[in-house]
């Protein structure tokens, strides 16, 4: 997938890459850049020109002419060698005279926040959305096979956390993106209000009218468990290093970001669960 050829009047000399152009958030900004009519390259091994952060020689023909950019690493950016990567794709950018940088980063986790620092450091104007646990993690991500199996057995108690939707994030970034009043804004975008994994199970129950159970298991067993299923070593560390480290209650608070970014309220996950349901995503397998 390389540039749409869908233009606006005004917006004949803008093109944005969007890394993780195929992810949760990279996709939902992609077709909101679209629909406003912005030139898009997708950043994915599967576009043309691809892109791949192991493949550093290929970065320059996916950065040609590229008025701004969309940062985002998976699984994430706290993995080690993070920022050596995040410095070397900046570094690149700047070459090729890229004005705008958008980086997705994680919500207490000191080493996003040094990948920050170099995107804030890079010469281009910029923005940081930072966020933690998307509702869609639930339906899109890691946890839907346990959703499906009516159990949600994760190694974490009462925690609290501001779970955000990814639509919400990808309007913020779609705005820092195209719009101007947002270069130097540091979003640290969070849903409404605060809820435990056990809120986020009785929601889902009541939404899809089925039983959703959450039960705390110990962290290794859920390890072994991530293991066992074929997760990728990468996965395996991220979920180890966020249910040992990130999830211990920094996160619990909210934030003004989403209604700074676009002037409205940030979508409830009761409002995320009912409109899945609605597709009967969470049905149970007979």
């Amino acid at each position: 997938m390389g540039v749409t050829n869908t233009q606006a009047p005004g917006r004949s000399d803008e093109l944005v890459l969007v890394l993780g152009g195929t992810g949760k958030t990279g996709r939902r900004i992609a077709a909101r850049l679209k629909d406003k009519g912005v030139p898009v390259r997708i950043g994915s091994r599967s576009a043309a020109p691809a892109f791949d952060w192991s493949r550093e020689d290929g970065w320059d023909a996916c950065l040609e002419g590229v008025t701004a950019a969309y940062i985002t690493l998976a699984p994430d950016l706290a993995m080690p060698g993070s920022t050596d990567l995040i410095r070397a794709f900046c570094e690149q950018a700047k070459r090729h005279g890229v004005k705008r940088l958008v980086l997705l980063s994680g919500r207490g986790e000191a080493e996003a926040q040094a990948c920050e620092k170099i995107v804030q450091d890079a010469g281009a104007d910029w923005t940081i959305v930072r966020a933690s646990w998307f509702h869609q993690n639930f339906s899109e991500g890691a946890f839907i096979d346990m959703v499906l199996a009516g159990q949600i057995t994760l190694p974490v108690s009462d925690v609290k956390e501001p779970f955000v939707d990814v639509d919400d994030i990808a309007d913020v970034a779609a705005a820092a993106l195209t719009e101007p009043g947002h270069a130097g804004e540091v979003y640290e975008v969070t849903g409404p209000r605060l809820m435990t994994f056990a809120d986020v199970a009785a929601e889902i129950s009541k939404a899809s009218a089925r039983e959703v159970a959450f039960v705390e298991i110990p962290h290794a067993a859920f390890l072994k468990g991530v293991a066992d299923s074929g997760a990728p070593k990468e996965v395996v560390w991220m979920m180890d290093y966020l249910f040992s480290t990130v999830l211990d209650g920094r996160n619990a608070y909210l934030t003004d970001s989403v209604q700074r970014a676009l002037g409205r309220e940030p979508r409830d996950f009761a409002d995320y669960a009912r409109d899945v349901a609605a597709t009967d995503l969470w049905r149970a397998v007979a």
